[in-house]
């Protein structure tokens, strides 16, 4: 009976040291295995670069935004929601200004002159973007075209719902970067699988 025992302890002991224990692999973190659904980890830049194509379309995530909201607490339907509709966000992003060269579906500059990817929204980079409030949501701005402009993500948060705020403070808010034409090519790749010029950049193509 003895070595009966042993031999269901020992695979007690094999059950309990199976596949379900975390492996560690060299620069990885242990994995932690939990019922809830993990978050996924944030891209860094040059991730962004090495990513295959359709990677980077956070940008029509939340396409379905609806025009009204309801109201549990009056029982009724707002027509002042919060972000902007899909079709502001839209008009919004073609009155910005294009920039020279690139295709203006893909790139534009924001309010301050700074280079924003189509793509890149609500990230930390600096050439992601925000659709910004002109009059902050929480001082009354409403989530129209008027008051929506294309602003860098790190400066539509360090200008919160301030509104006593200069252009010249913002600009000095601005995450700048040094983006090449090779670096503009890499990112279009990823995210649309090719490379298209502006009808003024005199080059061609690369499908």
């Amino acid at each position: 009976m003895r070595p009966r025992k042993a031999a269901a302890g020992g695979r007690r002991a094999a059950a309990s040291t199976g596949g379900d224990s975390p492996i560690d692999s060299p620069g990885f973190e242990p994995v932690r295995r939990s019922t809830s659904r993990r978050s996924p980890p944030r891209a860094s830049v040059s991730a962004l670069l090495d990513a295959p194509p359709g990677l980077l379309g956070a940008e029509d995530v939340q396409g379905g935004e609806s025009r009204e909201i309801f109201d549990g607490s009056s029982g009724s339907f707002s027509t002042n929601p919060r972000s902007f509709p899909y079709g502001v966000k839209q008009q919004c992003w073609e009155k910005a200004e294009k920039v020279k060269g690139r295709d203006p579906d893909r790139w534009r500059r924001d309010a301050l002159g700074n280079t924003v990817f189509r793509k890149l929204v609500g990230c930390p980079g600096c050439l992601c973007h925000d659709y910004d409030h002109i009059i902050p949501y929480s001082k009354g701005g409403k989530s129209t075209l008027d008051n929506c402009q294309v602003l860098q993500a790190t400066v539509n948060r360090s200008k919160g719902n301030k509104i006593e705020i200069s252009k010249s403070e913002l600009i000095q808010k601005s995450a700048y970067c040094r983006v090449s034409g090779r670096d503009m090519d890499l990112l279009e790749l990823s995210a649309y699988g090719n490379v298209r010029r502006g009808p003024d950049s005199g080059g061609c193509n690369i499908q």
